[in-house]
């Protein structure tokens, strides 16, 4: 075995797991690894006050560890404040597989993995995300309780996408409301950026309704076959974030929303379904509002998926799932009078809500 031991001088080099910016007081971390079927994971628990940890595995081929442990902590983290302003009795986790789920992905690590799931006796609960999939679960749920998105045949509420998508669906109408002083989505151009499960049934929403959409995705096969089913235009400009559009939807991973970006926006409202869109919450947030485009806040419209693994847990079905994830645009028009009237970011406003809940049940444990 060969170790490698740091001298003192060598410490400050190295980026403490506490010391991140993305750690923000997470409960525990959890680091997975089986040698036999290659499993390196990471799962994050963020905050266990409304309930335990629920949130997706991601599995992603990422850059390097550093990159997966600050991806899981910020999803995590985004997990809490989702399910706090969407009125669930839940905390917020998540879980990374390193790998290419293409390629690298098998049955035995899948079950590996439920079973460290399953070891730490309900703190946190699963479901897929981007690279896993209802069989992934129904495999892990052969060795765990602590799993969600199962197969309707099964007992489950199934792929949570279709409902994760109708509430960006609701968001984004809510935002137009609020934008254009109408929910009518007839005419209006939006740019959908991310053409997977959650991205084409949006497409399917605002193409039915009479929007022209525009579609990106790194995966041309994909494109076409979205453009045609739909009769959606692929975007063919210089530069994406440019493009003459009222609406930018980010439907694929985070941080679309930063220095270089802002500056190029033509759209005036941003409602897409990727996580963490912000790449800083704060600065761009308030580059946002100064620049006078409204957002839509990521934890809040894309609640759909969560409030319908939820219905496991809660025991209700698929119809109580849709009615909830309806009240999306409700709770977003009353984020924007929120932000308006405290003079705040529309993120810092969905934000103060969902903490001072996690705050308030807080208070009551502690009686």
């Amino acid at each position: 075995m060969i170790t490698e031991s740091l001298k003192a001088s060598e410490l400050h080099k190295v980026d403490p797991v506490f010391g991140q910016l993305s750690f923000d007081n997470h409960e525990q971390i959890v680091f997975c690894n089986d040698k036999d079927t290659g499993l390196k994971a990471i799962i994050g628990i963020h905050n266990t006050v409304l309930g335990p940890a629920l949130g997706g595995t991601r599995m992603w081929k990422y850059t390097n560890e550093w990159e997966a442990l600050n991806d899981v902590l910020r999803l995590s983290r985004g997990m809490t404040y989702k399910s706090a302003i969407s009125g669930l009795n839940l905390g917020g986790g998540k879980a990374v597989i390193i790998g290419d789920s293409k390629v690298d992905k098998t049955p035995e690590m899948i079950i590996k993995f439920g079973q460290f799931v399953n070891s730490l006796s309900g703190r946190y609960i699963t479901a897929e995300d981007v690279g896993t999939t209802t069989p992934d679960m129904d495999l892990i749920r052969q060795h765990t309780t602590h799993v969600t998105g199962i197969s309707e045949a099964i007992g489950g509420s199934g792929n949570p996408s279709p409902v994760t998508a109708y509430g960006v669906y609701m968001g984004m109408k809510a935002a137009a409301k609020y934008k254009f002083g109408t929910d009518n989505l007839d005419g209006k151009r939006v740019l959908v950026q991310g053409i997977g499960h959650v991205g084409e049934t949006l497409v399917d929403y605002l193409t039915a309704e009479g929007a022209k959409v525009v579609i990106s995705d790194i995966n041309e096969a994909r494109l076409q076959e979205i453009g045609n089913k739909y009769g959606a235009k692929i975007f063919s400009g210089d530069d994406l974030y440019a493009a003459d559009v009222d609406i930018y939807a980010p439907c694929a991973l985070g941080a679309t929303i930063n220095d270089d970006t802002i500056g190029k926006l033509k759209a005036q409202v941003i409602a897409g379904a990727a996580n963490n869109q912000l790449a800083n919450e704060i600065k761009h947030g308030q580059m946002l509002k100064d620049k006078g485009i409204l957002y839509a806040p990521d934890f809040l419209i894309n609640a759909g998926g969560i409030i319908n693994v939820y219905g496991e847990i809660a025991h209700y079905g698929k119809d109580e799932a849709m009615r909830r994830t309806e009240n999306i645009y409700n709770t977003t028009l009353e984020i924007f009078d929120y932000a308006d009237a405290n003079k705040i970011t529309t993120h810092e406003a969905a934000f103060k809500i969902a903490q001072n809940r996690i705050d308030l049940r807080k208070k009551e444990i502690a009686k």
